[in-house]
């Protein structure tokens, strides 16, 4: 199974597991298609979206975890 940090990029998180896009468009992350979000980093797009970075990568790493 995949790990990801906040140091991920939104494109690798994307290729580790694209059914991640869901959730993210869940969270208000609509803009998965945009060439420069590919590479914004987890921590990145946390902060742009008022989310707090470490909540999400908690959350993506459990969705990760059940989808394997």
């Amino acid at each position: 199974m995949a790990t990801v940090t906040k140091d991920t990029m939104i494109g690798e998180l994307l290729q580790i597991n694209e059914d991640i896009a869901p959730l993210l468009l869940g969270i208000g992350m609509h803009c998965l298609g945009c060439p420069s979000s590919q590479m914004e980093t987890i921590e990145e797009a946390a902060m742009v979206h008022g989310i707090e970075p470490d909540d999400l990568v908690g959350d993506i790493n459990d969705f990760l975890e059940n989808a394997s």
